[in-house]
C-alpha cells in the first residue's frame, strides 16, 4: 500500500507600513536623492528595511547587485519623509537629507524598498528594475523615453502604497495612467514633504460626450479630451487650408 502524504501550505498575509518612494531626482552633478513617506499612523523603525540597488541591469536577472542598509536609529515619523541623497549634492537638498549615499542613480540604477535582510527580504517599492538587460540612459515614465535620467519624479497624491516590484505598471505608459509626475531636472519643490488623497475619489474624464469619459470617475481631473479629425482621441492632426486632415 502506498503512503499518501498531504502536503498543506499555509499562507500567511503579513501587512507592512504604508512607506513607499514618494520622490526621485536624477539631477544635475551630484544632486540626487530618493524620498520615502510613511503614510501610515505610527513611526517606522527603517533598520529593518533596506534599499538594494541594480547598477545598469543586474548581474543576475531579478537579484539587486549592491545591498544598501539605513543608518543606526533610522526612522520615519507618520505622514513625514525620509531623504537619502548624494552627499555633495546642493545645499536645499542637503537641507532636508537624512542620510547620504554616494552610488545613487545615474537613471538607469534600479532601487528597491525592501523588508528584511539580505538573503530573506520582501520588495514594498521598486524605481527601475533589477532586470538583467540594461535600461540604456534610463526607463520611460509615464510616456517620457529615459524618464528616470534628467528628471525628478513625484508620486501622485492618488498613490497609498508601493508597487510591490512591478515597476512598469508603477511607471504607466502617458501622464494618465502614470503613478508619477514627471518634471524638468532639478526641480526640487517638493523635496521635504508628501501629500496624500485620502478622499476615496476615481478621478478621470466626467464628460460623458468626450472621448476619453470615465464612467466610473467620481471626479474630475480635467483630462476630457477630443478627437482629432484622425478620430484619435486627444491627437494633434487638424485640417489644412488644402482640406487634408495630418
Amino acid at each position: 500500500m502506498l503512503n499518501k502524504i498531504l502536503f498543506i501550505t499555509i499562507t500567511l498575509n503579513i501587512i507592512f507600513p504604508q512607506i513607499f518612494f514618494s520622490e526621485y531626482a536624477e539631477g544635475s552633478s551630484n544632486n540626487k536623492y530618493l524620498e520615502i513617506y510613511n503614510g501610515g499612523s505610527e513611526a517606522v523603525d527603517l533598520t529593518d528595511y533596506a534599499f538594494p540597488n541594480s547598477n545598469n541591469g543586474a548581474t543576475i536577472d531579478g537579484v539587486y547587485d549592491y545591498w544598501n542598509t539605513f543608518d543606526l536609529e533610522s526612522a520615519v515619523a507618520p505622514g513625514d519623509v525620509f531623504v537619502i541623497c548624494h552627499g555633495s549634492a546642493d545645499d536645499t537638498i542637503q537641507t532636508e537629507c537624512d542620510q547620504t549615499h554616494t552610488y545613487l542613480s545615474n537613471g538607469d540604477d534600479g532601487f528597491c524598498l525592501v523588508y528584511g535582510d539580505e538573503s530573506n527580504y520582501n520588495i514594498l517599492d521598486c524605481i527601475g528594475t533589477w532586470s538583467a538587460e540594461d535600461p540604456g540612459d534610463g526607463w520611460e515614465v509615464a510616456g517620457i523615453a529615459n524618464g528616470t535620467k534628467d528628471h525628478t519624479l513625484v508620486r501622485k497624491s492618488t498613490v497609498l502604497s508601493g508597487n510591490y516590484g512591478n515597476w512598469s505598471l508603477s511607471a504607466g505608459t502617458n501622464e494618465t495612467d502614470s503613478e508619477w509626475l514627471v518634471y524638468d531636472q532639478n526641480t526640487w519643490d517638493y523635496l521635504g514633504y508628501h501629500e496624500i488623497d485620502t478622499s476615496g475619489n476615481i478621478y478621470g474624464c466626467m464628460d460623458a460626450s468626450a472621448c476619453n469619459y470615465n464612467p466610473d470617475a467620481t471626479a474630475d481631473n480635467g483630462t476630457c479630451a477630443d478627437e482629432d479629425c484622425l478620430g484619435e482621441c486627444d491627437g494633434s492632426a487638424i485640417i489644412d487650408d488644402c482640406g487634408i486632415c495630418g
